[in-house]
């Protein structure tokens, strides 16, 4: 059984309705207040924390007056650039007085559709939670349009989790699981504890989309639940709304737990297992012996590059004599490859004028 006292990196989802009070339009501070100490205790006991937060519009619209009910998309996007800062600047509020410096991590479905902006994205957030940041991620509402939007904030959650291989994802709901059936319509309806996996009658349980009679948003959470636990992280569904809501469910407050089959890590490696190389790279038998240790390859190691490929594109990393040792995902192009092959690290930003990454493959984005 999943235990949120077991996350070592955990990613939260908190909507609108919890942070902005339907009726006024301001900010619901002493409700804030009430998750920064539970993401400060869990940093205490060394899980790092993603928050994946709604907000921008809602705060906003009340900010600019205006009026309630659908908006053009021109006064959603000015209303998300308004309210951006005003979410910013609220959760800065709210956790610096427990010492915990934020960020913000503004993303588009570009971010995660292409290789080379997923690449980076993982690399920023990584670095963030490395220097003991709490990144604060929202849909970037400012310029997205409907063919580059998320659309909801459960995926969006869930595809976070994935990039930032997080181990569990707590989608804070204004239900507390998923049931049998809709509990204010069935008294018989019962909350299912655990999912081990997302069968048809799963699905069937969260309404259909397609007749907009779907239960309480439920069918982007399962399908938030498939994205991340196809990616080796456990998710949950839990009630948001009382304070200290990740405390709670630490403490076995109700909730819903689909289980993931595998860890980050191995579903990360075996995505990259299954890609087909657009190139390829030979390396001496000093960075074979390297890569067999489980360190990074680095340009220096790199005695032949074929192919043409991007940066974020799949390439076979070949030994000395030609055997295929395994994939990895590149950073630099075929071109880049070609002209820092063979030379250090610290070479790079002379040869190519900019400061790159010291390697050409990372260990993560590679399996042997």
């Amino acid at each position: 059984m999943a235990a949120l006292k077991d996350a070592r990196r955990l990613v939260v989802k908190i909507g609108s309705a919890l942070l902005v009070d339907r009726t006024t339009g301001a900010l619901r501070a002493d409700w804030l207040a009430s998750l920064a100490e539970d993401v400060a205790r869990l940093r205490k006991r060394g899980c790092q924390v993603i928050l994946v937060s709604s907000g921008s519009i809602a705060l906003g619209r009340g900010i600019l007056g205006l009026p309630t009910g659908p908006l053009a998309l021109e006064q959603s996007q000015a209303a998300a650039a308004v309210g951006q800062i005003r979410l910013a600047q609220a959760y800065e509020t709210a956790l610096a007085p427990h010492g915990i410096i934020t960020g913000q991590v503004l993303v588009t479905l570009e971010d995660s559709a292409d290789r080379r902006r997923y690449l980076n994205s993982r690399a920023t957030m990584e670095t963030l939670l490395t220097l003991g940041v709490t990144p604060i991620v929202n849909e970037n509402d400012t310029v997205a349009t409907d063919e580059i939007r998320y659309g909801d904030n459960d995926r969006l959650a869930a595809q976070v989790a994935v990039t930032s291989g997080a181990d569990q994802l707590v989608l804070l709901s204004d239900v507390d699981g998923l049931y049998t059936a809709n509990p204010g319509l069935d008294p018989t309806a019962r909350r299912l504890d655990q999912i081990t996996q997302i069968t048809p009658e799963i699905e069937a349980m969260a309404g259909d989309g397609l007749s907009g009679l779907s239960k309480g948003g439920m069918i982007t959470k399962i399908m938030a639940a498939r994205i991340a636990t196809d990616a080796g992280c456990d998710m949950a569904i839990t009630l948001g709304s009382p304070d200290n809501p990740l405390l709670a469910l630490e403490n076995g407050a109700p909730a819903s737990w689909f289980l993931a089959q595998t860890d980050p890590q191995a579903a990360r490696k075996r995505w990259i297992a299954a890609m087909k190389p657009r190139g390829d790279v030979r390396v001496d038998a000093g960075a074979a012996e390297a890569l067999d240790k489980g360190k990074s390859l680095l340009p220096a190691g790199i005695n032949a590059v074929s192919g043409e490929f991007g940066r974020g594109d799949p390439i076979a990393i070949l030994s000395p004599t030609g055997a295929r040792l395994g994939l990895g995902l590149s950073r630099y192009t075929s071109q880049e490859a070609r002209s820092i092959m063979g030379r250090r690290s610290a070479d790079i930003e002379q040869i190519l004028g900019y400061k790159g990454r010291a390697a050409l493959i990372h260990r993560d984005d590679m399996v042997l």
